[in-house]
């Protein structure tokens, strides 16, 4: 079954899931009914009169939905909440994972707190957030644009999820809007200053995007999980990336090999275009795999593909003989990490954070697209620490595989590199940003 079979699945089963238990099949709100799957109803047509003041529910717009238990004392009684906090971004992974990581510790630090997610009606965004088991609701926020009617959806967009926030955080006692960037953030920044609950943007690329610069004039704090010196008073502090416990190796190396049932001592290159992954990075290894196959000998491979593409990577691999494991994503991402002797990626800031905490030797590709090469920022320090190499994507396969496999060749033998970049990263550990973001929300 390919990726697309196994998503409609997973969406097919919660939605029954989700009618069965929580009867939410016409609970949402009048903002969200264009995006709901169209299904039977009995009874009467709903009255409009009165749509203003509906409750707004806690699961998505789109099919996926997780809906969480409320919080109970050890007493059999519900608990207030101590602390509410709401998270906004989505988009791409890279906007869930670190509010994720955040929620986790807040969780931990105290137990009686309460996190919410607003994110967007892509995938990737309910798929993260459903295997987390968070409570969410998907907005129809759309990313700006000059096209005419990309321009009216993105106004019609904002305005209606502004609206949806508005309600949110009047009704769940809203305490902090924590902001993770992006075309998600901005109408629940704009909602949170309407209604004066305090804001903290979290700051998650160099430079900060126009998205992030406009957010932040809104905010009552600005915070940056990596160095900004072009913007040297954009944020009132650096504290790192949140990262998930789950993008943290569990264990040894040859542990996490078998748990992903690979042989526990071959060498492991992994391949990731983080949540979303990367179309030329995956053409660059069906490339490799079949002009060069003995660079891959005594190697063994983690391709993280992006959803619908693993099927031509798994092809690739098999035909040229090399042993691979290859999904579209991988939740449990830690033992992806955990089992790398090295590593091509992404650069993005929780693909870059994620690698140095697992001290991981990596060859960063940044995204070609981006006008401002903020990936590339991203993925200097590490250079610079001599634990990582900076790669021009070219895009195309043959360039791609021309002037990146002799590289990545030289690291595959190369074990005394390897070791050496291994330990320029054990040498500057990270501190714990999401343990420190959730004291400072705490502390409020």
């Amino acid at each position: 079954m390919n990726s697309h079979g196994r998503l409609a699945d997973v969406v097919h089963k919660r939605d029954e899931i989700l009618d069965r238990e929580s009867g939410l099949n016409n609970a949402l709100p009048a903002e969200q009914e264009d995006a709901r799957p169209t299904r039977k109803r009995s009874g009467s047509k709903r009255k409009s009169k009165g749509r203003s003041k509906e409750k707004v529910r806690t699961r998505s717009a789109a099919p996926v939905a997780a809906v969480a238990a409320p919080d109970v004392a050890h007493n059999g009684h519900h608990a207030q909440p101590s602390v509410t906090v709401l998270f906004a971004g989505g988009g791409s992974g890279g906007h869930i994972s670190p509010g994720l990581a955040i929620a986790e510790r807040l969780a931990e630090i105290d137990p009686n707190s309460k996190s919410i997610f607003v994110c967007s009606q892509r995938a990737i965004d309910l798929s993260m957030l459903s295997d987390a088991k968070a409570e969410f609701v998907a907005l129809p926020a759309t990313p700006p644009s000059l096209r005419p009617l990309p321009a009216w959806k993105f106004a019609r967009g904002f305005v209606r999820s502004r609206a949806i926030v508005k309600r949110l955080l009047r009704q769940r006692k809203v305490d902090h809007v924590v902001a993770l960037g992006g075309f998600i953030a901005a109408p629940a920044v704009s909602a949170a200053k309407a209604g004066r609950v305090p804001v903290t943007l979290v700051n998650l690329d160099a430079p900060p995007g126009r998205a992030n610069q406009w957010i932040a004039k809104r905010c009552t704090e600005v915070i940056s999980a990596i160095a900004l010196p072009g913007f040297p008073n954009f944020a009132k502090q650096i504290v790192g990336m949140p990262i998930r416990r789950r993008a943290i190796a569990p264990g040894k190396p040859s542990v996490c090999r078998t748990l992903l049932g690979l042989d526990a001592d071959t060498s492991t290159l992994l391949i990731t275009g983080a949540s979303q992954g990367a179309t030329s990075l995956n053409a660059m290894m069906i490339e490799l795999a079949k002009t060069n196959p003995t660079m891959f000998k005594r190697w063994q491979v983690v391709h993280l593909t992006g959803d619908g593409a693993d099927d031509a990577v798994k092809q690739a691999y098999k035909a040229a003989g090399i042993t691979a494991k290859v999904e579209p994503f991988l939740n449990e991402i830690g033992l992806a990490w955990g089992a790398a002797d090295l590593a091509i990626s992404r650069a993005g800031a929780s693909c870059v954070a994620e690698a140095a905490h697992n001290a991981v030797p990596t060859i960063f590709m940044p995204y070609p697209y981006h006008k401002d090469m903020h990936q590339k920022h991203n993925a200097q320090p590490l250079v610079d620490l001599g634990g990582a190499v900076l790669a021009t994507d070219r895009i195309e396969p043959a360039a791609n595989a021309k002037s990146i496999g002799p590289g990545l060749g030289e690291l595959m033998a190369g074990l005394k590199h390897r070791q050496n970049m291994r330990k320029a990263l054990e040498s500057h550990p990270l501190p714990d940003a999401a343990a420190t973001i959730a004291q400072m929300l705490i502390k409020r």
